[in-house]
């Protein structure tokens, strides 16, 4: 069969469950929110334009073109108006007050799990393999957005687990792990599943992995723990205080990104924004990289 069938009735048959398609994978995403729907559904819904559109043009006789014709144009409008509303969105975070690097206070209503059965049988898969909870912590992005971490500790006291929940415009919760060790020269071997577009630097002596579609907690984890054991290096207890590490992280990479050119001076960051130019690069491509493809920068 041709890639793009000329016969018109095949696209009155496969646009309306083309359609359909987005709603439901939409829908499913909003109870789930589900890093790996969203990703399907973007590409769904951008082959669905495409086609739609496409078929629209052919069939009313407007524009004497063949159907591929059409759908390529048609596919890279829309990669068109994304791009353009990306860098709308990045431009209105540089300009806003939303901080890049939130600080983070102790949560005064302590532990805070989304009644879901998932978060609690990983609450439950801590406890049983003896991470104790050392900290509940909350940041505010604007009134009434706020990020909840929550940070555990290992027996030995030589991983540490942070634990940030992302609310979302849906009303769901996402969420997002990131596993922490420290070596005695102070270099931080850390692994993630983060799927938030950065784009930006961390320093040299941090050693990142980052997954963003390891939804699976413990996947994650035994992939932290080969990486610690493939190295040579001596790994030490975390001695600082969570709240004060967490801050202490956001404050380093602030001033890493500001010297390293993807933020401006704080002096300039009234009149230009945030986020440099190049800094605005970076975040867009990291946006499509994620979004397609769930892939972040190698860091």
């Amino acid at each position: 069969m041709e890639i793009f069938p000329e016969d018109p009735r095949w696209y009155d048959v496969a646009l309306p469950f083309m359609l359909a398609g987005t709603l439901i994978l939409s829908w499913v995403n909003g109870r789930r929110a589900s890093v790996f729907v969203s990703i399907c559904n973007r590409w769904l819904r951008w082959v669905t334009f495409s086609t739609a559109v496409a078929y629209l043009a052919h069939a009313s006789g407007l524009i004497a073109k063949p159907f591929w014709v059409l759908f390529v144009a048609s596919f890279l409008v829309w990669f068109l108006f994304d791009t353009v509303y990306h860098w709308l969105a990045i431009q209105a975070l540089s300009k806003s007050t939303i901080p890049l690097f939130p600080h983070f206070v102790e949560n005064p209503q302590g532990e805070e799990w989304p009644a879901q059965k998932r978060f609690l049988a990983l609450r439950k898969w801590l406890k049983k393999n003896g991470y104790k909870s050392i900290s509940a912590l909350r940041a505010e992005l604007m009134p009434g957005a706020n990020l909840r971490m929550h940070v555990f500790q290992s027996e030995d006291d030589k991983t540490r687990i942070q634990i940030l929940f992302v609310p979302q415009r849906s009303g769901m919760v996402s969420i997002c792990y990131t596993i922490l060790s420290q070596t005695v020269e102070g270099s931080r071997y850390i692994t993630d599943n983060m799927f938030l577009p950065f784009g930006g630097f961390y320093p040299e002596d941090w050693y990142l992995d980052r997954r963003p579609l390891a939804r699976n907690f413990q996947r994650l984890y035994q992939a932290h723990l080969k990486r610690i054991e493939n190295t040579k290096e001596v790994f030490v207890p975390w001695e600082a205080d969570a709240l004060d590490d967490v801050n202490r992280q956001q404050a380093i990479l602030e001033r890493v990104n500001t010297e390293m050119g993807f933020l401006f001076p704080i002096n300039l960051r009234e009149e230009y924004g945030k986020i440099t130019w190049e800094g605005r690069y970076r975040v867009w491509k990291e946006i499509w990289l994620l979004n397609y493809f769930g892939k972040a920068f190698s860091y």
